[in-house]
């Protein structure tokens, strides 16, 4: 039988009324502050805020219930009471969950079917348990919750690395857009679950699930202001998946056309390195923030899919390619600034040149500079 015995415990009292409290000053902040006090850079998505305070209500909401239910105050009954908090728990904060990490996959439109479809067990179960009066029912729920959410958590695992190559398919700068964080959510959210099923009348597992509250109310308001909407930087065919006519500007002058399913595989190899070359690494398109496979395939009069697969060809991804050329430029400009004299006063830094290189992140040039050059940015120019 479910007894709440921190209710006789002033000090957790007081971390209950925290966690709720703090989930209603996060659920409002997201539903009606405009601008971002997090990242001030970051568009965030609306719909994905909407969503986050939708978990917020269902975090308030599960506070509230188990509350209500641990002082008695409408249920004599032990049995209906805790069967009620089930049905609420499951049917709102396990579902809203899996919704809101779905939306922060931003390459493809996922359906939300799936996920109300997986949820009519944890409703029934408990329904049925109410019913026939059987207390084995509340195991067997349990035993399907863990299911649903370990199964979620490799479905998740999966998505995301193939969310990541996406990203570096069709974006230079991956900063505000990765989302492996939020496979520490899904942790947190599996060990929260851990604490309720290991023993219900354990003090310390109720003060262990109100930090673990804490801590993902923090992280889901942390992560959803600091995800860039995709859509929102003008690459909208590579956020829906849309694709454009497979046509390129072989002439930006005369605007003359030319089909390229009329090339051989060779001809549009050269073409495109021609392009590119011309359009991208000669201006130094490539020194551009936030330049998009989209943006660059526009530039240099071709289609994202054409230029998607012609790196595909190279066996490089849209990423490599944009950040090598700023690593050479950084090498470049390092070698310039160190063969000549300085003005008094003036030096040269990594994290200057790093930036007129293209990078935003310092961190980010850091690990391509690793990753390109076979040792870290210290050693290459101590060498």
């Amino acid at each position: 039988m479910y007894e709440f015995n921190g209710l006789q415990d002033v000090y957790f009292l007081v971390l209950y009324g925290c966690a709720t409290m703090y989930a209603v000053v996060a659920g409002c902040y997201l539903l009606w502050r405009r601008g971002n006090a997090f990242s001030t850079e970051v568009n965030s998505s609306p719909e994905l805020r909407l969503w986050a305070a939708s978990f917020m209500a269902a975090v308030v909401g599960s506070h509230v219930w188990w509350a209500v239910l641990g002082v008695d105050l409408f249920i004599d009954d032990p049995f209906v009471g805790r069967t009620l908090g089930i049905i609420l728990d499951r049917v709102a904060f396990i579902p809203l969950m899996m919704i809101l990490l779905l939306r922060m996959l931003q390459d493809r439109r996922r359906p939300l079917w799936p996920v109300l479809l997986a949820t009519i067990p944890e409703l029934l179960l408990p329904v049925v348990g109410f019913i026939t009066r059987n207390p084995d029912t509340g195991l067997y729920t349990e035993v399907y919750t863990v299911l649903l959410i370990a199964g979620f958590a490799v479905w998740l695992v999966i998505s995301v690395r193939q969310y990541g190559r996406w990203l570096r398919d069709n974006y230079a700068d991956l900063e505000n857009k990765e989302v492996w964080q939020s496979l520490l959510l899904q942790s947190f959210l599996m060990l929260t679950f851990v604490f309720y099923f290991t023993t219900y009348s354990d003090i310390f597992t109720e003060y262990v699930v109100q930090l673990l509250n804490l801590l993902i109310v923090s992280f889901v308001l942390w992560r959803v202001e600091t995800l860039q909407e995709l859509n929102a930087e003008g690459d909208s065919d590579a956020a829906d998946g849309t694709q454009t006519a497979p046509v390129f500007q072989t002439d930006a002058q005369d605007g003359k056309g030319e089909n390229l399913s009329r090339l051989s595989s060779t001809a549009l190899t050269t073409t495109i390195t021609r392009l590119l070359r011309e359009h991208c690494e000669e201006p130094r398109l490539y020194l551009r923030h936030d330049l998009t496979l989209a943006q660059l395939a526009e530039a240099v009069g071709t289609n994202r899919t054409y230029l998607s697969q012609y790196f595909a060809q190279q066996g490089i991804t849209y990423n490599a390619y944009i950040n090598r050329l700023r690593i050479d430029h950084f090498v470049e400009l390092y070698r310039d600034a160190t063969g000549r004299p300085q003005p008094s006063g003036s030096t040269v830094t990594a994290q200057s040149l790093a930036w007129q290189s293209g990078f935003k992140s310092y961190s980010t040039f850091g690990v391509a500079f690793k990753r390109f050059m076979g040792q870290t940015v210290s050693e290459w120019m101590k060498g």
